[in-house]
This record gives C-alpha cells, sequence and structure tokens, in this order.
C-alpha cells in the first residue's frame, strides 16, 4: 500500500513501478507530508537493509522504517537520511526485531510541494526464526 499516488493515475505512476526493475518508471506520490509504503510479508522476517532510489528534488530528507508484528502495532525500528540524489542509497537496518509488516514513512519532502518520487525500492533481510 501507499499514501497516494499523483492523480491517482496508477497505471502512470502506481506502486507496482518501484518493484519492476525499470529505470524509466516510478512510484509518484501525490501532494503533502508524510507519504508512506507500506509492505506485507507471508512470513515474519528481520529487515537488514533498506536500498531506495529516488527522484533528485522529490527525496525525503528524514525517513522511518516501522514495523509491526503478526499481532502487533506498528513500532519504529530506524530512522535514515537519504540524500536528494538520483542514486540508488542503501541504509543497513541494526538488530531489527521481527515483524509481518513493514511501513517505510517519508517524513518531510525535499519538494515544495511534499512529494516523492522513488524508482527502485529494495527490502532486504531474512526470515525470523
Amino acid at each position: 500500500m501507499v499514501s497516494s499516488v499523483l492523480n491517482r493515475d496508477v497505471k502512470q505512476f502506481g506502486k507496482k513501478f518501484m518493484f519492476d526493475s525499470n529505470e524509466e518508471t516510478c512510484w509518484n506520490s501525490d501532494q503533502g507530508d508524510p507519504q508512506w509504503v507500506t509492505l506485507e510479508f507471508p512470513q515474519s522476517v528481520k529487515v537488514s537493509d533498506l536500498k531506495v532510489q529516488f527522484q533528485g528534488g522529490f527525496s525525503s530528507k528524514t525517513c522511518r522504517l516501522e514495523g509491526r508484528p503478526k499481532d502487533g502495532d506498528f513500532g519504529v525500528i530506524s530512522q535514515f537520511y537519504p540524500e536528494d540524489n538520483n542514486s540508488l542509497q542503501r541504509f543497513p537496518i541494526q538488530e531489527a526485531p521481527a515483524v509481518d509488516k513493514v511501513k517505510i514513512v517519508f517524513e518531510n519532502s525535499a519538494d515544495f510541494f511534499g512529494r516523492i518520487i522513488i524508482y527502485s525500492l529494495d527490502v532486504l533481510g531474512e526470515k525470523a526464526s
């Protein structure tokens, strides 16, 4: 799930484009802070890394990774601070708890209108035992 899609145009800017490995497609949020992405896993995982590629000028200055166990509430796992550029950025996550769902919150966009543009998003980790 995502917080919003620019002009509700999911065919051109939908969430699937963060995961399609195509450099020419992207998720483009609508206006307003914060924006977010939620991912649900078929079983519990421990997140070890986040990889994200923003469009420069449409990144987030401050981001928060939250996680939720199957029968619990979301809690903050980590804060991270992307650079405002077009490069693929990696954020190691230390000692993450086992979660079934993660939420990446983009707290404050570099864009005046609060839009976020993501070309690529990868959440890496391992199955929790």
